[in-house]
């Protein structure tokens, strides 16, 4: 299969994903793995509520890992980057304004093509699932965009930070992409890139689900249930660490794959 670029360009639509080079659809339910949509932003800041997309990358690849379709975008979010996000991604207020497309038209056609990777029947892969999926719905409903809605009712994702913290509880360490990636195996040559941190999201779940068949070979939907019950407990479990030795009143939210709003 060759390569379908997705980069929305005037011939191309906002639902391109759903439309490019046929890829297998509904994989066989315990090999969720072999076709898998990615999805990443870089954005203006941490909190959810007020960091707007900088840049985004939605796409899907084989079961080699291998990208065979992609769509990239770059937004001017209509604030100023801080210096701490230009930092992280590369990305300058000055660059957004110059190159970056209006964020609502960027902000509809993510949703769309989210909603074209779930519309395939396989999983979409996000590392840290609630946050890009939570910061994608606030700026849908910024924009007057019809937001993605219940994520968990539409389709199945697949959360590399949470099942890594399932699966291997016990590891020392950082436990970011770039520590995920190493300790898998994925090759991570430009993190913080939408496209590169994407990609390598998807690799190391493909790679996960290979190192660990007896809990990872199941349903897709099984395994976004799963998830669900993992975030909860880590949240919990986190949750009571900082209150015992930082903040008595601290809470951790264990909602996943997308926070309800004021969470």
């Amino acid at each position: 299969m060759t390569d379908t670029d997705l980069s929305p360009t005037p011939t191309a639509s906002s639902d391109a994903v759903a439309s490019g080079e046929p890829i297998p659809v509904g994989p066989v339910p315990t090999e969720w793995w072999k076709a898998l949509g990615v999805f990443d932003l870089e954005t203006t800041g941490i909190d959810v509520e007020t960091a707007r997309i900088v840049t985004a990358h939605v796409g899907l690849i084989d079961a080699d890992g291998t990208s065979i379709a992609h769509g990239a975008w770059l937004a001017d979010p209509g604030i100023e980057i801080p210096e701490q996000a230009s930092a992280v991604h590369g990305i300058s207020t000055e660059q957004a304004r110059a190159e970056g497309r209006p964020a609502a038209e960027v902000v509809a056609e993510v949703v769309a093509a989210v909603r074209a990777v779930f519309a395939r029947g396989v999983p979409l892969v996000v590392y840290n699932a609630p946050y890009d999926l939570t910061l994608l719905d606030r700026e849908a409903r910024r924009h007057g965009i019809e937001p993605l809605g219940d994520v968990s009712a539409i389709g199945c994702v697949v959360d590399p930070l949470v099942i890594d913290k399932a699966v291997d509880r016990y590891r020392k360490g950082k436990r970011t992409l770039e520590a995920a990636a190493e300790v898998y195996g994925v090759s991570l040559d430009d993190a913080h890139d939408a496209g590169a941190d994407a990609i390598a999201a998807g690799r190391v779940a493909q790679a996960m689900a290979r190192k660990f068949p007896d809990q990872l070979a199941v349903p897709s939907t099984d395994l976004h249930d799963q998830q669900m019950g993992w975030c909860a407990t880590q949240a919990e479990s986190f949750q009571q660490y900082m209150r015992r030795s930082k903040d008595p009143t601290f809470t951790a939210s264990g909602e996943w794959p997308q926070r309800s709003a004021g969470l």
